[in-house]
This record gives C-alpha cells, sequence and structure tokens, in this order.
C-alpha cells in the first residue's frame, strides 16, 4: 500500500520573484491569525459561543463543512484539525522547488505525530472515534489513511501498513510494550532527517532552516529537562529523551546536565539566552512549570518573528507563520478544553502563549 502522498518538488533553483510570490502570500495568511486581544474576549464566552465565534473568522469552511456531523466541543476540535490540514496543504500549493521541499519534510512532523497517536491509541484500547478525534493530518499522510490505520483491529496490522517506508524499520521493532522507546526513535528519525537536508547542500536557505530547527531544538530539550529536574531524575539513561543538534545547548551540555539536582540545573542556564526569558520565575522551590513552559514557547515565537524580518524573502518567513498558526489552534484547543473541564479562567490564561 502506497502511504506518502507525493508533493510538487523542483530542482531547487528559485528566483526572488518566486519567492516574493509565496512569502507575500504567507504574510497575507498571518494577517488573517487571530489577533492577541481576542483571547481574552473568548475567555468570556461559552463553548457554544467559540464554536459560532470562529465559524464566523478564519474557521468558516471548516465549521460549515463539520457542523451537520458534530457540534460543541467535538465540532471545534475537529474544524480546528481540520483548518491546519487545509493551510498547510495551501502551503504546499503555493510553493515550488527548495522552498516546497523544505516546507513538505518539516511537516513531516505531523505524519510522526499521528503514527504515535494511533500506536498510543491501540495501546491503551482507545476506540476508533478517539483515536481519529486526536489526527491532525498537516503532513503527507492524508486523513483518510489516517483514519483507515485508526480502525485496524491491532498494532501488528498498523505497522505492517508502513512497510516500504522510512518509518518501518522503526515500527517493525515494535512489540507492543516499547512504545516509549519507539517514540524517542521516531522523533530522531525526524530531526536526523531535517539536518541530513541542510547537510547535504550549501543553499542558503537550508542553513537558515537547519537554524530554525537547531533553536526549536534547544527548546524541546529545555522543557524535558526541565521536567525531569522538576521531578528529581538526574539518570543519565534519560539522555535518550533528548534530541542531538540545539543551537546554543550543544549535547555535550546536556550529557553534563543530566546528572545535576534541580537548584544546580538553574544555575547552568545563565549561560544562555533563554535565561533572561525565564530568570524572573525560575527557582528552587518553584511549584509549576507552567509559567516557565508558556515563556520559552513564547520566546520561541518572538525569535522566529524577528528572524523572519532579518531573512525577508527565505524560507523563514514561512516557517515563522507555521508556528504562530500552530499557536493560535494551541490556545483556541487550551481555553475549549479548560471550558470543558471547569477550570479556572486563571488557570486557562497561565497556559494561553500571547
Amino acid at each position: 500500500m502506497q502511504l506518502l502522498q507525493k508533493f510538487k518538488r523542483g530542482s531547487g533553483s528559485k528566483s526572488h520573484a518566486k519567492y516574493a510570490y509565496t512569502v507575500s502570500r504567507v504574510r497575507a495568511m498571518k494577517s488573517k491569525l487571530l489577533p492577541k486581544e481576542t483571547y481574552p474576549r473568548l475567555m468570556n464566552m461559552s463553548i457554544d459561543e467559540i464554536a459560532r465565534f470562529i465559524g464566523e473568522s478564519g474557521y468558516t469552511e471548516d465549521v460549515d463543512e463539520l457542523a451537520l456531523r458534530f457540534e460543541g466541543v467535538d465540532l471545534i476540535e475537529h474544524s480546528l484539525n481540520r483548518n491546519l490540514s487545509v493551510t498547510f496543504r495551501k502551503l504546499l500549493n503555493i510553493s515550488e522547488g527548495e522552498v516546497n521541499f523544505l516546507i513538505a519534510e518539516y511537516l513531516k512532523e505531523y505524519d510522526i505525530w499521528n503514527i504515535k497517536t494511533i500506536l498510543r491509541g491501540k495501546y491503551c484500547k482507545a476506540s476508533t472515534k478517539e483515536i481519529q478525534e486526536a489526527l491532525v493530518a498537516g503532513g503527507s499522510l492524508t486523513y483518510t489513511l489516517l483514519s483507515g490505520l485508526a480502525t485496524k483491529e491491532s498494532y501488528e496490522e498498523v505497522v505492517s501498513e508502513f512497510e516500504g517506508t522510512e518509518y518501518y524499520p522503526i515500527l517493525e521493532k515494535y512489540d507492543g510494550t516499547n512504545l516509549s522507546d519507539i517514540e524517542n526513535l521516531l522523533d530522531k528519525l525526524y530531526y536526523a532527517g531535517l539536518f541530513a537536508l541542510a547537510g547535504s547542500s550549501k543553499s542558503k536557505d537550508r542553513k537558515l532552516f537547519a537554524k530554525f530547527i537547531r533553536a526549536g531544538i534547544d527548546i524541546k530539550n529545555l522543557m524535558i529537562l526541565f521536567r525531569l529536574k522538576k521531578a528529581g531524575i538526574t539518570d543519565p539513561d534519560m539522555i535518550k529523551l533528548m534530541i542531538e543538534g540545539g543551537l546554543e545547548i550543544k549535547f555535550k551540555d546536556i550529557q553534563r546536565m543530566m546528572s545535576l539536582s534541580f537548584g544546580e540545573f538553574i544555575e547552568e542556564l545563565n549561560k544562555y539566552s533563554y535565561w533572561e526569558e525565564i530568570s524572573d520565575i525560575v527557582s528552587s522551590d518553584m511549584q509549576s512549570l507552567i509559567h516557565v513552559e508558556t515563556r520559552l514557547k513564547k520566546y520561541r515565537l518572538k525569535s522566529a518573528s524577528s528572524f523572519s524580518h532579518v531573512y525577508p524573502l527565505s524560507i523563514v518567513p514561512i516557517m515563522d507563520y507555521i508556528l504562530t498558526k500552530q499557536n493560535e489552534v494551541n490556545n483556541l484547543r487550551i481555553i475549549v478544553r479548560g471550558k470543558e473541564a471547569n477550570l479556572s479562567d486563571e488557570i486557562i490564561r497561565e497556559q494561553l502563549v500571547i
């Protein structure tokens, strides 16, 4: 069974005119994202009111398409997922050559997410519906294909469908008990593929692309380290959770920090640029990491935006848009899920990245 949909990929040659077209389209798309002042308004709405609101904003087609099948939280969730898929498909449709190729490779993140979601669902004996509701077809694997995989009776059937793909050598090692190891290996495969692209050419875009990816790895690794240290875990074997290739925080630095206590770990952070963003809220006796993770995500968004202004005719503004769009959807999910769970406005607000 052929799993991977073919996207148009050029030879890598490009002109300023083609870049100007793609970037201008992306900037127009970004201008239509919800402004920051929207979120306080949404906090004062009920779930049904939020569904109506997004149905009158940038999610109109998605809500109209799904309104006859879903309502309330389900309608919002499915509309957000559909919108992400349509948005990223549009990015591929309006790009050519090198930029199209890099976007497609970056969006494989969603293929990895969906594979893990399906396997995790089978492991937890989740229903087909529950698995399908968690799928986000933002990569090369279509929703039709993914939802079909969710109907399989066993993880063995799911794995067999990937035979012949780049994921199969990892997936065939899954025995039904080592899911965490398989997930880590899939993540490492994803980043290894991205770095292989960056190292295979002297292209300016690929170098900028690599820098963007490496900055994201720093944030990812930092958040994992914070969770480990807060839990008092100093086991060096936990290094397997980390991704190599960070921009500032080298792998040898992570290896050294693995054995440190939470207080010692905090002292190590003041040598990195990320420290300035979180220094005022980090302490050895802090009760929660929510504020730290929110600040780090916000730092990532601000850095990407600044980076895109430095390189306006490059892959960077497109990557900046992808991050910003993902953050908008995440914020909407946080609000809706928080309201569904009857969380206080304060708790919901703490998790928003705005």
